[in-house]
C-alpha cells in the first residue's frame, strides 16, 4: 500500500542527530513521520528542496518582544514574522515587559494576546522578583512557560534581583534551570559615572569584565549552596568561559553571535549606540575566548537577545536628541541570528553540526522540551531549510523588525535561510510569508 503523507521534503540534504545525508522527510500530523526514501510516497505537497540543507527547526531561547507596554518597538506579530524570516522556528520572550510577566495573569495575558497572531511557535518567561520569589515553583510550570529569568544587574525594565538574600530566595523555590542575567548591581552603580556623555565608547568600561565575572562567581557559589540548576544568558567574557567550564553540572552557557562577531573598540566607533547593548561587546580578546567555549563544548545554546528599541531612542534619527548613556541598550536580532552563524560556517569557524546542536538539540537539553529540538521521527516537524551558498547582505530595509535597523547593515555573509516549515506548516519559503499566524505555545516535560 503506498504511503501518504501531508507533506515531504524531498531530496535535501538533512542534518541530524546522525550525520549529514540526503534523503526525504515525510510529515503527518505535523510531525515527523519518516526519514528515508520517500520516492514511492505520496503528499498533499511535496516540497523539492535539492541542493537545500534541512537543520532541526531553529529556536531562539531569548527575545524581547515588547508587548504589552512598548509596541512602538516592536509586538508579539512583528518580532514573530521577523523570526520565520530568519529561519526561526520557535522563540522564547523575556518578562521585561509593561506590565512585566510576573504573575500567572500577566503569562496568560500573553498567550492571549500569541494566539493567531504569532508566526512561529513561543513560551513566555516569568520574570523573578523578591515578591514572587514564593510563588515561582507553581508559576515555572504553567504551560507556555520556558522557566523563570532572573535579572542580577539592571538593565531594561525594572526587574531585578541584587541581594543574596533574594537570590537565594528565588533559587530555593522551584526545580526548573533558571536562566540569569549576570552582572553586579552594586559595581555597576558604583561604575556609572564612568559612562561618559555622548562617548557610547565607554560602555564596556563602566559594564566591565568584573562586573559580569563577580556577579557569575556569586550566583554559582549560591546556585550550588541550593542544589538549584541555571542558565548564565549572553557571557561575553574570557574570565567567566573559564569559570563555568568548572561548574557544568549545575550551570549551562549561552553566548550570542553579536558577541561572537563584533569586537571593541571598532563596534563602537564605527556602529555608535547600535553596538549599545547590555552587557556590552567587549574586545577580541574576549571574543576569541567565546569561540573556544564553542568549541569546547562550554557553550551550550545561542540565543539573540533580540532587543529592539526605535532609531530615536537610539540616537539614530536627525529628529532625535538622544545621547549615551541615556540611549537604551539594546539591538535586534532574532532575523539575523542564523545569517550570522552561518557566515560562520562558511568562513570555517563553526560546523554546521555544531551550528545545529546549539539552536536545536542544545535548548531541548537545557530547557526540557517536549517533542522539538531535534530533527527525528515522533517530533514536531520544525525544520529551518538553508542554502549553505547563498550570498546575501544584511540591510535595514530587509528587516521585519518593527524598529527598521540592525548592527549588522551592510554586511554580506554566506549562508541564507530559504525555508521556515512550524510544525508542518510552510510558513516562510524564499523570503516570502506562505502560512501566517500558525504559531502555538511551546511544551516542556515540566508542564506535561
Amino acid at each position: 500500500m503506498r504511503e501518504n503523507f501531508d507533506l515531504i521534503i524531498a531530496g535535501a540534504t538533512i542534518v541530524n542527530h546522525d550525520g549529514r545525508g540526503i534523503a526525504d522527510i515525510g510529515v503527518r500530523d505535523g510531525r515527523t513521520a519518516a526519514i528515508g526514501d520517500l520516492a514511492q510516497a505520496g503528499a498533499a505537497r511535496i516540497l523539492q528542496a535539492k541542493g537545500l540543507h534541512v537543520l532541526p527547526g531553529v529556536i531562539d531561547s531569548q527575545v524581547h518582544f515588547r508587548e504589552p507596554g512598548n509596541e512602538h518597538k516592536e509586538d508579539l506579530e512583528s518580532g514573530s514574522l521577523a523570526a520565520v524570516m530568519g529561519g526561526v522556528t520557535a522563540v522564547f520572550e523575556m518578562p521585561n515587559t509593561s506590565p512585566p510577566t510576573t504573575t500567572a495573569a500577566a503569562l496568560e495575558d500573553k498567550l492571549r494576546r500569541a494566539e493567531r497572531r504569532m508566526h512561529c511557535d513561543f513560551a513566555f518567561y516569568i520574570g523573578a522578583t523578591a515578591e514572587n520569589a514564593e510563588e515561582l515553583g507553581e508559576l515555572e510550570r504553567l504551560p507556555g512557560c520556558s522557566g523563570v529569568k532572573l535579572f542580577m544587574g539592571a538593565s531594561t525594565g525594572n526587574l531585578l534581583v541584587e541581594d543574596d538574600d533574594g537570590l537565594r530566595r528565588v533559587l530555593r523555590h522551584g526545580c526548573r534551570r533558571v536562566a540569569i542575567h549576570s552582572e553586579d548591581q552594586p559595581r555597576l552603580a558604583q561604575r556609572k559615572h564612568l559612562a561618559l556623555p555622548g562617548k557610547v565608547e565607554t560602555h564596556p568600561v563602566w559594564r566591565d569584565a568584573d562586573s559580569a565575572l563577580l556577579s557569575t562567581r556569586r550566583l554559582l557559589r549560591i546556585a550550588r549552596e541550593e542544589r538549584r540548576l541555571v542558565h548564565v544568558l549572553h557571557v561575553t567574557t574570557a574570565e567567566e568561559i573559564a569559570l563555568l567550564a568548572g561548574h557544568k553540572d549545575i550551570a549551562s552557557v549561552e553566548v550570542t553571535p553579536q558577541h561572537l562577531t563584533l569586537a571593541a573598540p571598532e563596534a563602537y566607533a564605527e556602529l555608535g549606540t547600535r553596538a549599545q547593548m547590555n552587557p556590552p561587546i567587549r574586545d577580541a580578546a574576549h571574543r576569541a575566548a567565546l569561540w573556544r567555549g564553542v568549541s569546547a563544548g562550554i557553550v551550550d545554546v545561542l540565543g539573540s537577545d533580540h532587543a529592539p528599541h526605535t532609531r530615536q531612542e537610539k540616537g539614530l534619527s536627525s529628529d532625535s536628541n538622544m545621547q549615551y548613556p541615556n540611549t537604551p541598550s539594546g539591538m535586534p536580532g532574532v532575523q539575523t541570528l542564523l545569517p550570522l552563524l552561518l557566515d560562520h560556517v562558511h568562513a570555517g569557524r563553526l560546523s554546521l553540526e555544531r551550528l545545529v546542536d546549539l539552536t536545536s538539540h542544545g535548548p531541548n537539553r537545557v530547557f526540557g522540551l517536549a517533542g522539538k529540538g531535534r530533527l527525528a521521527v515522533g517530533y514536531d516537524a520544525d525544520y529551518t531549510l538553508v542554502d549553505l551558498q547563498a550570498q546575501r547582505e544584511i540591510t535595514d530595509g530587509m528587516l521585519a523588525s518593527r524598529c527598521g535597523w540592525s548592527p549588522f547593515n551592510g554586511r554580506k555573509v554566506t549562508g541564507w535561510p530559504m525555508g521556515t516549515i512550524v510544525r508542518g506548516n510552510v510558513v516562510m519559503w524564499e523570503n516570502s510569508l506562505q502560512t501566517p499566524h500558525c504559531g502555538q505555545a511551546v511544551r516542556f516535560q515540566a508542564s506535561l
